[in-house]
């Protein structure tokens, strides 16, 4: 008896596994920098989709290891549109937490991050990106998908992620 219950738990977990049931990454948030050298966000949801909680972690090391030491996140859900703003700078309205330095820092790996949960169409909208990573870019490029791009590679890459 005990090894059907454990077989049908088995079952029922690879099932969940394999519908696809979690939300999918997609390249739809981005750094760009700016002429001055300032590292802004972009996110861009698909079409009219609402979005919730965007955030930016910062941990020191080459990972997420352990608890975020800098960033911000935000509570709001119910967001709408596309966004431009400085780094470590949300929109006023968004009321965000901010944690740690609010600067890019060496030796750090940040993960900017942002959800559209919707029955059968729920997908995250992520950039993972180093204080190097943005460094590197020239006035105009945007980091997004781990590599450096134009911005209209980038508005394109979004689009068709959708």
């Amino acid at each position: 008896m005990r090894r059907t219950g454990v077989a049908v738990a088995s079952a029922v977990a690879g099932s969940l596994l394999l519908s696809g049931c979690g939300a999918v990454d997609l390249p739809l948030a981005g750094i760009e920098v700016g002429a001055d050298g300032a590292p802004s966000v972009l996110i861009r949801p698909c079409g009219g989709d609402t979005y919730q909680k965007p955030s930016l972690d910062g941990w020191a090391g080459s990972a997420e290891d352990g608890p975020a030491t800098t960033g911000w996140d935000v509570r709001k859900e119910k967001l709408s549109g596309d966004a431009e703003f400085p780094l470590f700078s949300p929109p006023k309205t968004w009321q965000a937490r901010h944690l740690g330095t609010q600067r890019l820092l060496p030796e750090h790996h940040y993960a900017l991050r942002f959800g559209h949960y919707d029955t059968g169409d729920s997908y995250n909208g992520t950039v993972d990106f180093t204080a190097a990573d943005i460094a590197a870019l020239k006035p105009g490029q945007v980091w997004a998908d781990n590599r450096a791009m134009s911005l209209d590679e980038f508005e394109k890459l979004a689009e068709d992620s959708c």
